[in-house]
């Protein structure tokens, strides 16, 4: 048992080695995601060179990102093995609503990411006008309001008690930090994750279109001096689209699986196992380790950022105006 009470939720029991494997696993899964992000936020906070709209919104999301390595996975790493919530009901509450902020603040800001890529590429003569680095703020300060808020009204408000109370069930038994959602909850939650994720798709299924077709008319026109500065221009964004694209693609391969489940688990009397239950939120959270990793293979200028970052050469006031591009 988790705790010497009636109600209390049982304890798993591992081998020491299988348990000291999965222990291993999740602090190194920490780390990188720790550590990755927080290179994500230094390079582009030290750099002049890459205060851009694009690369604030990326500051923004790797950002939270950060925040759920440091606040969410080193307890969620103890909960998932030993299968007991040690730290209290209001931290638990407190764990549950940071995870369900980290979630909606990604996928906001992949799809305000989304939108300034489809402009970039498909409109790059208004690019400059349209995203500026105040509208990027914009961005970011709904992408980090709106699910604030939305969380908030389910999570910490006295409503939950009063008038929406039956949107989320009882913890269901002592030493859990599992919150059963009900069937309207489970819909509601799909729904929000469902919307700016079809939103994405439509907006990267019309970039790529465009970008093919640009690729065509580049191959079939002279290549004058002029021409080749201004499709150099558009190859860079191109580029930074694709990359992005791929971004969003792992984000929703990661938490699909996890929102789907949410849904139908609400629907059909919360029938998934609680190991199951596990694999699918770590998944998840794998998304927040990926972005940095994604960055190092895709942005010539991430990994020249970084290894001044590693060779301690952002001490000298100096690099902070280098050209990385």
């Amino acid at each position: 048992l988790c705790y010497e009470a009636n109600d209390s939720c049982y304890r798993t029991l591992h081998a020491f080695g299988v348990q000291l494997a999965i222990y291993l696993a999740c602090a190194l899964g920490t780390l990188i995601t720790v550590l990755g992000n927080l290179l994500v936020v230094v390079v582009i906070s030290h750099f002049k060179a890459l205060h851009t709209p694009i690369n604030l919104l990326l500051l923004s999301l790797a950002l939270a990102d950060l925040l759920l390595g440091l606040s969410m996975l080193p307890f969620s790493t103890v909960r998932s093995i030993e299968s007991c919530w040690y730290f209290g009901d209001g931290f638990c509450r407190l764990h549950t609503f940071l995870d369900t902020l980290f979630c909606l603040t990604s996928i906001f800001h992949l799809c305000f990411i989304s939108i300034d890529r489809r402009c970039a590429v498909c409109d790059p003569l208004r690019y400059p006008t349209r995203f500026s680095i105040r509208v990027a703020c914009i961005y970011i300060g709904v992408g980090w309001a709106v699910p604030m808020a939305y969380t908030s009204v389910f999570l910490c408000t006295k409503a939950i008690a009063e008038g929406v109370g039956h949107f989320v069930r009882d913890v269901p038994c002592v030493g859990s930090c599992q919150l059963l959602f009900n069937k309207l909850w489970g819909l509601l939650n799909f729904t929000i994750f469902f919307f700016p994720c079809l939103i994405m798709i439509v907006l990267y299924v019309n970039i790529f279109t465009v970008a093919n077709k640009q690729a065509r008319l580049i191959k079939n026109m002279s290549r004058s001096k002029g021409y080749q500065l201004h499709v150099g221009a558009s190859k860079t964004e191109r580029k930074a689209a694709k990359t992005l694209g791929v971004a969003v693609g792992v984000y929703l391969l990661c938490w699909l699986p996890f929102t789907v489940d949410t849904m139908v688990d609400s629907l059909l009397d919360f029938i998934t196992p609680p190991v199951l239950f596990d694999i699918l939120i770590w998944f998840a959270y794998f998304n927040s380790a990926c972005n940095p990793l994604i960055y190092v293979f895709s942005y010539r200028w991430f990994r020249k950022a970084v290894k001044l970052v590693l060779t301690h050469g952002i001490f000298c006031s100096r690099t902070s105006t280098v050209d990385l591009y």
